[in-house]
């Protein structure tokens, strides 16, 4: 299985995004997809046996758990791939950071408090 296919599911992209924050028990993994999702114990761990397979995912043995983490390397390459098109889009990002950054300081100027929508009173 290629990395989009493995990451063209949204369990899978989900998990990625918890192994991300820290390493996790395969138990609260199974807790986190269950209550979002919905799935089965045994849909979750189709999911991480994939995660596995296609080297998302690391896992060790702690006497009775699994501990997942999350192997970079395949993100890496799928980065790479991404390169190649950064170059349509990455000039719209940045004339959109600017644009972001000149409202923040025409709203300084005017003393309106950042956060606050133009137009409505200061509290």
């Amino acid at each position: 299985m290629n990395a989009f296919d493995v990451l063209g599911d949204p369990v899978r992209r989900r998990i990625l995004m918890a192994l991300a924050e820290s390493e996790r028990r395969s138990g609260d993994i199974v807790e986190i997809v269950q209550g979002e999702f919905g799935i089965s114990q045994a849909a979750v761990s189709q999911h991480l046996k994939i995660l596995r397979d296609s080297g998302f995912a690391r896992v060790k043995v702690d006497e009775q758990r699994r501990i997942y983490s999350l192997d970079s390397r395949p993100l890496q390459e799928v980065d790479e791939w991404l390169d190649r098109f950064r170059a349509f889009w990455e000039p719209k990002l940045g004339a959109l950071d600017t644009e972001i950054a000149r409202g923040k300081k025409m709203r300084q100027t005017k003393g309106q408090p950042e956060g606050q929508p133009e137009g409505q009173p200061k509290a």
